[in-house]
């Protein structure tokens, strides 16, 4: 049994205390010291916490410490938590607003990457540094940038929770320098590209769909979880306030959910949109005939199989590639449609807020930002034509 051998304090120390403990036949020695930080609710009784450190100074210092915290009301009673128990608590109370697929997410960089390395630590004793060297090994082991800044993201977010709790008094993650997160490259198709992929797409199961991604500019899910009642075909206009989502959770179930940005916006498409969503209405309804009452479409959806059910978009994807390698384009994705639309929008002179609106991007800098060389190479065009005025008035 340890066994405390209680010493006089020094001079002017106070409440402090040197103590002798002798665990395990080993005698260890520190100072200590206590300190009243507040009063429990209801009894009155006193709230204490004890302070110790190697020397009288170093439990002094503390204590000062503690003193001017409490005189300005910033102290913090320290949490005993550790990373791994505040991690669990932050994943289920937490994260009930978080969408299915982000959820997910949280939940699989917190059990691969944050847990093996911080887990059994204190949450009280997690350091910047700590978490610096932990980003750059993550790094330098082949993970991409975009990786390593979705973990952070996980990491900084449960973090900043506890911080609004009171368990920390700072983010330790807040200032953390990110690897640059390389920009993707975009491969919109040009416009005998686009002749052959509307050539090829003829009659193809998924013609329609391919059409109106490639006309609208619609995210892949977007279009997938359209229904019937957000279009107005009297008015011309789409509201995208959706996507469909499958669930990662193994049960292999779609759902609808709010867009990327949580925003929904009101689009209005050229006519012959509205006519290929006017085909698909006359090619569905005649497959709910056929179906029968096998038919089965309980969200509204514009785009099903042939019994109502939703579509895969792992088999749209598919088939798109193998549509877009049959035209000569094997590197093109699904989602460069939409890409595609957002280029042929600025070169024919849609303004870039318009195109920012369609898109659904949160801001119009964002938009320039991602087709910067477009409107780099507009510029250059202007100066062309400009040029070649300034020397048809200067030849007169």
């Amino acid at each position: 049994m340890p066994r405390d051998q209680h010493k006089r304090g020094a001079a002017g120390a106070g409440g402090i205390h040197k103590k002798t403990v002798i665990r395990n036949g080993k005698t260890y020695t520190y100072w200590e010291a206590r300190i009243t930080t507040g009063y429990a609710p209801g009894t009155g009784k006193q709230i204490q916490r004890f302070i110790t450190g190697k020397t009288q100074k170093e439990v002094r210092e503390k204590l000062q410490v503690i003193a001017v915290e409490l005189n300005e009301g910033t102290y913090q009673t320290p949490t005993k938590q550790t990373v791994s128990e505040w991690l669990d608590v932050w994943a289920s109370e937490y994260l009930e607003s978080v969408k299915p697929r982000t959820k997910d997410s949280y939940i699989c960089n917190i059990k691969r990457y944050i847990k093996p390395a911080f887990g059994a630590s204190k949450l009280q004793n997690l350091k910047p540094l700590d978490i610096q060297r932990f980003y750059n090994e993550l790094f330098r082991s082949g993970l991409s940038a975009k990786t390593v800044r979705n973990i952070h993201g996980c990491f900084h977010k449960a973090l900043q929770v506890a911080v609004e709790l009171g368990y920390l008094k700072s983010n330790p993650a807040a200032n953390c320098k990110l690897p640059r997160k390389e920009k993707p490259d975009i491969k919109p198709l040009d416009v005998d590209a686009i002749a052959d992929f509307i050539k090829a797409i003829q009659g193809h199961r998924f013609e329609n769909v391919y059409l109106v991604s490639l006309y609208t500019g619609m995210r892949e899910g977007e279009v997938l979880g359209l229904t019937w009642d957000v279009i107005d075909f009297q008015a011309g206009t789409i509201v995208i306030k959706q996507q469909l989502q499958k669930s990662r959770d193994g049960t292999g179930c779609y759902q609808l959910i709010s867009p990327k940005n949580g925003k929904s916006r009101k689009i209005t498409p050229a006519p012959s949109v509205m006519a290929v969503l006017k085909n698909e209405r006359t090619k569905q309804s005649a497959n709910k005939a056929r179906a029968g009452s096998s038919w089965n479409n309980p969200l509204n959806l514009v785009f099903t199989n042939e019994e109502g059910h939703n579509l895969s978009a792992q088999t749209v994807y598919l088939h798109f590639k193998k549509i877009a390698a049959a035209i000569g384009h094997p590197d093109t994705r699904l989602h460069d449609l939409r890409h595609t639309y957002a280029v042929i929008s600025i070169q024919n002179g849609d303004d870039i807020k318009t195109v920012q609106e369609n898109l659904g991007h949160h801001t119009a800098a964002f938009t320039l930002d991602t087709y910067a060389h477009v409107t780099n190479q507009m510029q250059q065009a202007s100066a062309a034509h400009m040029e070649a005025f300034i020397q048809r008035i200067s030849s007169t």
